[in-house]
């Protein structure tokens, strides 16, 4: 197994999936200016802000694993000719570490988020409070599907890192 090719892959299969934070940014972008636009009433006028907020946010974090994924396909190069036991070992610590973020953060933290703020739709009664809330529920449910795929990803590489080790 060439474990530079894994490196490979894995690295451009986040390519694959991070413009999708990037599309949604866009959606979340446009329905903002569609709520400018067409929004007549107090809850769709509550909307403008918070859409356009989440779809900045989105856009931020997929242009930034974008870029950082696209430089990281001629570093693992490098890294591997360079010492290969060492960029293994990097490689496997760093599939670690993140790892352990989506476990922490993607699997805990952004469930929590959703909870909260399907409580305050609940319990808070006032528009602007209402939409922040519903477009922090769509922009948590954009970030548990990509990053359940990218988690799920990152296991495997992680998996065939520690193989190639053995």
């Amino acid at each position: 197994m060439d474990i530079l090719k894994a490196a490979t892959d894995w690295a451009k299969a986040e390519l694959f999936s991070t413009p999708f934070f990037i599309l949604f940014g866009l959606a979340f972008m446009a329905g903002s200016l569609g709520f400018w636009q067409l929004g007549k009433t107090d809850i769709a006028r509550a909307y403008i802000i918070p859409t356009l907020v989440a779809g900045v946010l989105l856009l931020t974090i997929g242009l930034g694993l974008f870029f950082t994924n696209k430089s990281r396909i001629t570093q693992f190069e490098k890294a591997y000719n360079t010492d290969a036991s060492a960029f293994v070992a990097s490689e496997i610590e760093r599939a670690e570490s993140t790892l352990n973020e989506y476990k922490t953060i993607v699997f805990k933290i952004v469930p929590l988020i959703i909870i909260v703020a399907a409580l305050v739709i609940i319990f808070v009664h006032t528009p602007t409070w209402r939409a922040i809330s519903i477009t922090t529920i769509a922009m948590m449910i954009v970030i548990l599907l990509i990053d359940g795929t990218a988690h799920a990803r990152i296991d495997a590489y992680h998996k065939q890192l520690i193989m190639h080790r053995k």
